[in-house]
């Protein structure tokens, strides 16, 4: 992905109209992805690169309705789609950068971020960004409803060494973010890469 977030916005600009309906059975798997972040009610959550919302309703259940969630997006028209679906209702969405966050430092407990890794411009300064945000030991859990080697088969590409969200790439990248990996899982059902705030 290019260091431009326009071509970020372009990307999911064309798409976000019919988002949800090329991907409609991800909602199980995005409740047992949040399920895994730990999250407690009157926690306040963020769902980094949210696009429209899929994971919002799980957020808000885990959180209670004391809880705080937010949603931030680069693209407008996601955050319309989101809208559209009535997951506005979950919590309050943000036209937002993940590098540069309208958050004070350790203001979150924990950040949900599906599909992200490989859409951020600049993944060290971001995942750095990120870890800002949370609290000493907050959370981070970085999710695809499904794992490298299905999503590479989706797009007729082979797994290359130099992906980012191969555990050997994805462990350094996270530590010298912030972030410690504490648990790793890639297979055909799912990616998850959850990892705590190391300060």
């Amino acid at each position: 992905m290019s260091d431009d977030p326009t071509q970020v916005q372009e990307f999911f600009t064309a798409r976000a109209a019919d988002w949800d309906s090329r991907f409609p059975d991800d909602g199980p798997a995005y409740a047992a992805a949040v399920a895994e972040l730990g999250l407690r009610p009157g926690d306040a959550v963020l769902d980094a690169g949210c696009g429209t919302g899929r994971a919002l309703p799980a957020l808000r259940e885990a959180v209670g309705p004391g809880g705080t969630v937010l949603g931030a997006d680069l693209t407008p028209a996601m955050l319309t789609a989101a809208v559209r679906a009535g997951r506005d209702a979950y919590g309050q969405l943000l036209l937002a950068d993940v590098g540069a966050l309208p958050f004070a430092s350790g203001a979150l407990d924990a950040v949900f971020g599906a599909g992200l890794i490989s859409h951020l411009p600049r993944p060290q300064e971001n995942l750095s960004e990120l870890a800002r945000v949370v609290r000493p030991g907050g959370l981070l859990a970085l999710f695809h409803p499904i794992g490298r080697a299905a999503l590479a088969a989706r797009h007729g590409r082979a797994i290359t060494d130099d992906d980012l969200r191969a555990e050997p790439n994805l462990r350094p990248l996270l530590s010298g973010a912030g972030w410690r990996l504490e648990s790793y899982v890639d297979e055909d059902a799912r990616f998850l890469a959850l990892a705590r705030q190391a300060a």
